[in-house]
């Protein structure tokens, strides 16, 4: 792939350069982008030429400003995706106030850490709710607004993208994330789904599977230091930065992809590769 084709982090300063203008003329909605993987996502779509609305349940505006910051024309939607009528209402005023919707990034999610015959079914309904009902209101809102205008223009002539962000507990059994792991194990059915019945419109759906992420949710979880301590003990030796999963999504909507859809992309640094097993192998005395 050619150098200029990559998009290419600036860790000192936290900014995403991309292949500037191949999004150009698009409008990305992409849901859960106050902070961590969604920003990261909203940061990279904007270097690469959209505009961005940004959704989160809480104000995003430091994900705005950093979109606007790059040219683009981007604004806060606070909506909780859960909502299926809230949802609906966010869609409509994003088309009205910023145009037509050609990307949609559903990325948004919520887990708590428990047992599931210990945990507290408010946190696990709430988790199904966001993780699994979320996207699939935000799909057939977008879906159901993209299938009239490429009718219109016939689907030969349209194209519109939608990336699910689901995670690799849709099939790996993390215990004390049953309802995280149901939630994402249901997103990915229901995006290749999709693919399939959106085919015929040119409406590509795909999905994004991130690894371990340095994200602030992660502290939720993990004190710093342990968090840090654990990416080093990942095949790649780090922890994924929000700013992969943005290159990601960038490949996947971006015109050239126009052949994927139904696809499941791993951003993972080697965390589902059976290394454990390897280096026992490894580790073992020669005969």
């Amino acid at each position: 792939m050619r150098r200029d084709a990559v998009d290419e982090m600036d860790n000192s300063k936290g900014m995403v350069n991309g292949p500037s203008g191949v999004l150009t003329g698009q409008l990305a909605l992409v849901t859960g982008a106050a902070r961590g993987i969604g920003a990261g996502i909203a940061k990279a779509l904007a270097a690469a030429g959209a505009d961005v609305a940004v959704n989160d349940i809480n104000p995003a505006d430091e994900t705005v400003a950093a979109c606007q910051a790059m040219g683009r024309k981007s604004r806060g939607y606070q909506c909780d995706v859960a909502d299926r009528d809230a949802v609906e209402a966010m869609v409509d005023q994003v088309e009205k106030e910023m145009g037509p919707i050609s990307i949609l990034v559903s990325n948004a999610a919520y887990s708590d850490r428990e047992l599931f015959y210990q945990a507290s079914m408010e946190g696990f309904q709430k988790t199904i709710d966001v993780c699994m009902w979320g996207p699939f209101y935000l799909t057939r809102a977008v879906a159901n607004r993209m299938i009239p205008r490429s009718l219109a223009t016939g689907p030969e002539n349209f194209r519109g993208n939608i990336v699910v962000v689901s995670s690799p507990h849709a099939y790996k059994p993390i215990p004390g994330a049953m309802a995280y792991n149901m939630g994402k194990a249901a997103i990915d059915q229901m995006a290749k789904t999709a693919a399939v019945e959106l085919a015929e419109y040119r409406i590509r759906v795909n999905i994004i599977h991130p690894g371990w992420t340095d994200t602030p949710g992660e502290r939720k979880f993990f004190h710093e230091d342990e968090l840090m301590e654990r990416g080093r003990s990942l095949p790649w030796g780090r922890l994924a930065q929000p700013e992969d999963l943005g290159h990601g999504v960038v490949f996947l909507v971006d015109p050239r992809s126009d052949y994927i859809t139904g696809a499941t992309l791993s951003i993972d640094g080697g965390i589902v590769l059976p290394f454990q097993e390897m280096f026992r192998v490894k580790d073992r005395p020669a005969t």
